[in-house]
């Protein structure tokens, strides 16, 4: 049995509603012929009459308001179930998982740029842990720091660090005129002892390092270099505001870990929102960089 013909649902919706080609037609703007053609259609297939028509215009019959009203039962429910989708399609937020020293350091200080531009997109921040894709982490956007992911990936910021102090530390404890002056120093460790030891070997000094404090992550340790407690492996693209306030300095032009960065990598679906907030992140990575250049 071939199926309804829906595309003439509407219009004769609209023509049952009104009982007229004519008003029909001027709701939907098409022409009170079309209006008409649709209708015959529907009675075609139905092989009812489901209006009289007369020199005046049209007349429903009984089995056109019958059939009418259930049509615009049917039609008011898909509306409804429409528009339901419609909302939650906006209301749902666009989630970013991100390591927590991006997050505090660099995305969330911007993020009112964000919210002045688009007030009307709400966004979830959570830990990116050891998610390596946002499928795994469920969210439409992932942060990860590391060298260029196997998926395809965008690189916000560059990961290379260098040996930085505060003012005070420095001029406490300085000068450090020379890669091997910073070896008996308060030296500060991320995570672990590694960097340091790649440092230091990138300036030939292989020589053991004393049991100086190790932290969790970036976020914990880069507050003890600003309170002068000692001289931290730094990602520069991550306390650019401390170096251009001169609160921190740079002690060595020697970075290592350069060939890692933080890679921004999207779900395979992305709403308009989510694609929106992606090509932001990216334009404020891009000052960024060039900030860091100058």
């Amino acid at each position: 049995m071939r199926p309804i013909p829906y595309a003439s649902l509407r219009a004769f919706e609209m023509a049952i509603r009104h009982e007229s080609f004519a008003r029909a037609a001027a709701e939907l703007n098409q022409t009170a012929a079309g209006i008409s053609q649709h209708v015959r259609v529907i009675e075609a297939w139905l092989g009812v009459s489901l209006f009289t028509r007369h020199a005046r215009g049209v007349t429903a019959t009984p089995a056109g308001r019958e059939f009418g009203a259930a049509v615009a039962s049917g039609l008011a429910h898909i509306e409804s179930a429409a528009q339901q989708l419609r909302r939650e399609s906006h209301e749902r937020p666009v989630s970013v998982a991100c390591i927590a020293s991006v997050a505090t350091r660099w995305l969330i200080p911007r993020l009112p740029e964000f919210r002045k531009v688009h007030p009307d997109i709400r966004i979830n921040i959570v830990y990116a842990l050891d998610a390596k894709t946002p499928e795994a982490a469920s969210v439409d956007l992932l942060i990860r720091h590391g060298t260029k992911p196997d998926v395809n990936a965008i690189a916000l910021l560059s990961g290379e660090t260098r040996p930085v102090c505060s003012v005070e530390f420095n001029r406490r404890h300085g000068p450090f005129d020379r890669p091997v002056d910073l070896h008996d120093a308060e030296l500060l460790h991320d995570e672990t002892t590694a960097a340091w030891t790649r440092w230091f070997a990138l300036h030939e000094i292989h020589k053991p390092l004393k049991p100086n404090p190790i932290f969790a992550d970036f976020s914990l340790m880069v507050g003890s270099v600003i309170g002068a407690q000692g001289v931290g492996l730094c990602p520069i693209s991550l306390i650019s505001e401390e170096l251009a306030a001169g609160r921190l300095i740079t002690l060595f032009d020697s970075p290592v870990d350069t060939d890692k960065a933080y890679w921004l990598i999207q779900a395979s679906q992305l709403s308009r929102e989510a694609e929106m907030l992606r090509d932001w992140l990216v334009t404020m990575s891009c000052g960024t960089q060039s900030g860091q250049r100058r």
